[in-house]
Formats: C-alpha cells, structure tokens, sequence
C-alpha cells in the first residue's frame, strides 16, 4: 500500500498572498512596494479623514474620534482579522501610527500655518501611485488589484507576513 502524505491545506491568506506575489517578484518592484504600499495607505487614509463628516450629538464629547477614515478603518480590520489575527494586531499599531501622522498633519496646517493638509495626503498618493506602476512596469505584469479589489487591502499584510516570516512569528 503506498501512503502519499498529503500537505497541509493552505489558509485563505497564504493563497491570497500567492496570488499577490505572481505580480510581485522583481527585486526591484519588491522594494518599490516596501515604500509606496505604506505611503498610498497613509495618504488615502488622511484623504478619506480630510472629508467632512456629520455632527453627531450622541457622539457627545466622541465626536472628535470618528470621521469617515473610520469606516475604512473598521471595515480593512475586519477584513484582516478574518485573514489573520496576529496581522490584524500588527496593522492596528500601524494604523495607529499612521493615524497619529494624519493628525500631526492637520494639526501642522491649522495651527502652524502649514501648507493645506489635502495637498499633502494627495501629492503622497500620486507620487506613490506612480511609483507602484513603475515597479509593475518593470515587473512586467499588471497589478493583481487589477483582476480583483481586494489585493489593495493585501498589500500592507503581504509586506507584514515577511516580517513574521522572518522574526519566526506564525501569521
């Protein structure tokens, strides 16, 4: 009787992972990503923030905490804890980061007389827009958010699970 040991089935984030990593294979268009993924989720995150948000009074003395950004919060954390907790907690620290610069931003613009925060967030997002379609134009591949949405929230999480990978943490 021949016995094949079967692999354990992959978990729905290693096959997205898989899928992502088709079109993201050069050197080059790796490290690309490594600077452009956290700068387009920086500034889209202080773009979506940027927009006027209702006064809630139930919110009471709350309301500062909740604007739109907070929905496209919610709804990538959710999506990333079914993926993967321990990347879920990963990405709160960064979000957390992330929203803790949005906020120096717009406090640079109101009280120091800095330059328009929008301008800012926009002028990140298309520079690192730019920067992510030269790296597929090197690649030589188009971008996996291409076929399917969902890869720009796998972006952030595919540059994390190297770094589990790499410190030996299961993801």
């Amino acid at each position: 009787m021949n016995k094949t040991a079967q692999a354990p089935a992959k978990k729905p984030v290693d096959i997205l992972f898989d899928k992502y990593a088709e079109s993201h294979q050069n050197s080059t268009n790796k490290l690309i990503h490594w600077i452009c993924v956290p700068l387009i989720v920086f500034s889209l995150l202080g773009l979506v923030w940027l927009i006027p948000f209702p006064q809630l009074s139930f919110l009471g003395q709350y309301q500062t905490f909740f604007n739109w950004a907070s929905f496209l919060i919610a709804f990538a954390m959710y999506y990333y804890f079914t993926l993967s907790p321990t990347l879920f907690f990963m990405m709160i620290w960064i979000i957390a980061g992330m929203s803790y610069g949005i906020v120096q931003i717009e406090m640079w613009e109101k009280y120091h007389n800095g330059p328009a925060a929008w301008i800012i967030f926009l002028a990140i997002f298309v520079i690192a827009w730019i920067g992510q379609f030269i790296g597929h134009k090197i690649e030589g591949k188009k971008p996996s958010f291409l076929e399917d949405v969902k890869f720009l929230l796998i972006g952030p999480i595919w540059l994390l699970h190297f770094i589990c990978k790499k410190i030996g943490l299961k993801y």
